[in-house]
């Protein structure tokens, strides 16, 4: 079964970005703190979301994201497109329940590896507020999220 690979799209920035939303710098800045905290789960937990008793955590040869790399690119394409499980699990040469397992651990590990660099989203307005006073700029709002007031009379429409 053919499948996407890291290694396949990272030679083309464009293409890279179009699917991840990170330039190759960005990429690669994740991936340590990224791999850290993928591993530190796997210490402790299977894939199957088990805990983990005898065997530790080793990447077989038939292993569908054998590399850091292509784990964390797994998981950018899965929240970029948030294609079905079975379509994610297709592109990436593995079933739906494998897809699942994969998603399942990978998520915590990029929202871990964000709280280490300091760029994990706000999940309350009291630590936005607290973000924001401590110097980060505040996210500039989406053209969705507001009501745009359009003119009444049409020379200001045809300005606005």
């Amino acid at each position: 079964m053919a499948s996407v690979r890291f290694t396949n799209v990272q030679a083309r920035p464009t293409a890279f970005l179009d699917v991840t939303s990170l330039t190759r710098d960005e990429f690669q800045q994740l991936v340590p703190p990224f791999e850290a905290a993928f591993h530190a789960h796997m210490a402790a937990w299977r894939l199957d979301g088990q805990p983990r008793t005898a065997r530790r955590f080793t990447v077989y040869d038939n292993c569908p994201l054998p590399t850091p790399e292509d784990r964390l690119f797994f998981i950018l394409v899965y929240l970029k497109t948030y294609a079905l499980q079975v379509v994610q699990g297709r592109l990436f040469g593995m079933g739906q329940s494998k897809a699942s397992h994969w998603i399942h651990v990978l998520l915590p590990a990029l929202l871990a590896a964000l709280r280490a660099l300091g760029d994990a989203p706000a999940r309350s307005l009291t630590a936005l507020a607290h973000r924001h006073s401590a110097g980060v700029p505040p996210c500039a709002p989406d053209g969705t999220e507001r009501r745009l007031v359009r003119p009444q009379d049409p020379p200001a429409q045809t300005a606005c």
